[in-house]
């Protein structure tokens, strides 16, 4: 399979003020799919503009023709599944079939707490799995049925109705971030595509060589994990979103320092490689006429 070239547009702009243009100009050059955070707040960009992930993909639903849009990835830290079922086939819609859903256990930032009662406690990882072992099924059902009852001991609904369900049949698909066993297993179950970073263990001291063996251990356990499903995990697409892993910004500092750092992972078994569109003055700063080169003259190169 080619190696697929998609781009992350964070929504730090107003859209009237550089977001839209971004947007377009990821259709211009030719990315497989351009995504956004669904975040309240994430990280150094708290204090500064941040919007809303559904929203902004409205806009650039309407903007675009061709571009296929996602989130990368929403969590159950405040979204509910019959809410965010609702929204989703209102968005395939819009943008004609081009949704895919990144949805990821979540974390322990401003998501997790920005909720919080005083004196309230985060979830704990394993309180997150559970959640999520709950939220993705449900979700599932409800983006697949017309009306849904269900009653967990997280979730519940009565008679949710979602006609006419979405424009991509049976569902919008899935990128379903996970590297744990239960996180793996519902990407084996209810994905279309598998997203990591990487190990977050080497970002600070690990070196590329150990990053490609962790992936590699990765991408090992979710074959296993397809396997003990009778799925076969070529099924899958494979998808690496970059910025996390001791390569750091170094793969856009060039055509060629891209090209090795993208073929290295396709030979792992990626059929998606993601970039951040530059940001000056953050983790993500680059130069953005190398950036666009990347994504005109790089996949090429890939075959």
């Amino acid at each position: 399979m080619s190696l697929r070239l998609s781009t992350v547009i964070l929504p730090v702009r107003r859209w009237h003020e550089g977001a839209r243009d971004q947007w377009l100009r990821a259709e211009e050059l030719g990315f497989h799919a351009a995504y956004t955070y669904d975040h309240l707040a994430w990280r150094t960009f708290r204090d500064g503009p941040w919007f809303g992930a559904l929203p902004t993909l409205t806009a650039a639903a309407a903007a675009t023709e061709r571009l296929r849009l996602g989130t990368l990835v929403t969590s159950p830290n405040f979204r509910h599944p019959v809410t965010l079922a609702k929204e989703l086939i209102s968005l395939d819609d819009i943008s004609g079939g081009r949704i895919t859903l990144g949805i990821g256990a979540g974390g322990n930032g401003f998501d997790a707490t920005t909720l919080l009662k005083s004196g309230e406690e985060p979830w704990t990882p394993r309180e997150r799995a559970d959640r999520f072992g709950e939220f993705v099924p449900l979700l599932d059902r409800l983006l697949t049925e017309d009306s849904v009852t269900y009653e967990g001991a997280f979730y519940s609904a009565t008679e949710a109705r979602n006609i006419p369900g979405c424009v991509q049949r049976p569902r919008l698909p899935f990128a379903v971030a996970a590297t744990g066993p239960r996180g793996l297993k519902l990407a084996a179950r209810h994905g279309q595509a598998w997203v990591t970073t990487g190990d977050p263990k080497l970002f600070e001291a690990g070196t590329p060589e150990q990053s490609r063996e962790a992936l590699a251990g990765q991408i090992e356990k979710l074959g296993k994990a397809c396997a003990e499903i009778g799925r076969d995990t070529a099924e899958l697409d494979k998808v690496l979103l970059t910025g996390f892993t001791p390569d750091r910004s170094r793969p856009l500092r060039s055509v060629d320092a891209f090209v090795d750092f993208a073929g290295r992972h396709q030979e792992l078994g990626f059929t998606e490689i993601v970039v951040h569109w530059p940001i000056p003055g953050s983790d993500f700063a680059a130069d953005e006429s190398v950036f666009e080169k990347i994504a005109t003259e790089a996949v090429r190169q890939l075959g």
